[in-house]
């Protein structure tokens, strides 16, 4: 991201940022990391921004954030996990996670990604490594967003329409393992089958916010954490509407309530906002995925990974190349 968009640089320096560009993303890439970063992502249905800020400007922190794109360019998939732990620890976890990412990248249904993502914690859990996640599957067709929470703050929402913010959070509560709290438990706690799902349906311009625990562990003037709802009350007056700016005025704005606000932990925001190209995925990318997919699959066998093989779905393989199939995918999630 160049300091002209963004001012992200002059409200929290990042003498070691390893990339300060933009990225625009290609089939079946996987970008991302746990080092310094100051940068937007482009890719089919979303504009991303991404700033990450290590503890004492270290190399590498504790927060590991990724953006993927499938062969089609249909599926975006972006994760933000806060590890415990530094350093040297963490690089090898973000390694894992990167792995796990490409082996997902083609799959619209990101619930095995995160059943993985949770055996890998759980098997590391007796050095005391664990880690809370917010994992976010955009399907550009329908501009519809899949999150799964693993005990990480709950994201911002901005509905562009109503120019409001909000906390995203599942509106349905009937499940029993939500009642208990059960769906909201940080990867590696517990092993567990699946991890609750929701979706919510994103309109042209509506915003995402996701962000570390550092944010809302900040102090307000009178020396108490902000939580949640102090966060959302901060983010309110911004407005949404302008992104390549939203970044730094909040980090500023929270900075400036109290003294040491952000100055104890990582610091790192991944925020994107649908954008409607979801549909303008050229013809040539959809007719060359299978070829991508398989050039994958070689790739994936010579480093000993799990094969990036799409969900055999109707929405996922005919959808690529059949329009009106990709709606198949939100209408059976409606009907559950």
């Amino acid at each position: 991201m160049r300091t002209s968009d963004t001012p992200f640089g002059d409200i929290m320096p990042l003498p070691n940022v390893v990339a300060s560009s933009d990225q625009i993303m290609q089939c079946m890439e996987v970008w991302g990391g746990n080092q310094p970063v100051e940068s937007t992502v482009t890719m089919p249905g979303l504009d991303a921004w991404v700033y990450s800020r290590p503890y004492l400007q270290a190399d590498g922190g504790g927060d590991v954030y990724y953006a993927s794109s499938c062969a089609t360019g249909r599926i975006a998939r972006l994760l933000l996990a806060d590890v415990s732990g530094h350093g040297s620890a963490v690089c090898d976890i973000a390694g894992v996670l990167r792995s796990l990412m490409r082996s997902h990248v083609n799959r619209l249904s990101q619930q095995s990604f995160v059943r993985e993502m949770n055996r890998q914690f759980t098997a590391l859990s007796a050095d005391g490594c664990f880690a809370t996640a917010i994992v976010n599957t955009f399907f550009a067709p329908t501009n519809r967003l899949t999150l799964c929470n693993a005990g990480h703050p709950a994201p911002l929402l901005f509905r562009a329409k109503a120019a409001q913010w909000s906390l995203l959070k599942p509106i349905d509560k009937s499940s029993p393992n939500q009642d208990q709290g059960i769906w909201n438990l940080p990867l590696g706690i517990e092993d567990m089958g699946d991890y609750e799902q929701f979706a919510v349906e994103m309109e042209i311009g509506d915003v995402v916010l996701c962000y570390s625990d550092s944010l809302i562990e900040a102090r307000d003037v009178s020396g108490n954490m902000l939580g949640e709802s102090g966060l959302l009350a901060i983010a309110q007056p911004i407005r949404g509407d302008e992104p390549s700016h939203l970044i730094g005025h909040l980090l500023k704005t929270i900075a400036d309530r109290n003294s040491g606000n952000l100055a104890d932990d990582d610091v790192t925001v991944l925020m994107f906002r649908a954008n409607g190209n979801g549909e303008r995925v050229p013809m040539r990318r959809r007719l060359i995925a299978p070829f991508k997919t398989m050039r994958g699959a070689l790739r994936s066998l010579r480093n000993r990974e799990a094969l990036p093989l799409p969900d055999l779905n109707l929405t996922n393989i005919g959808g690529a190349f059949f329009g009106p199939l990709n709606s198949a995918w939100s209408s059976r999630k409606k009907q559950r």
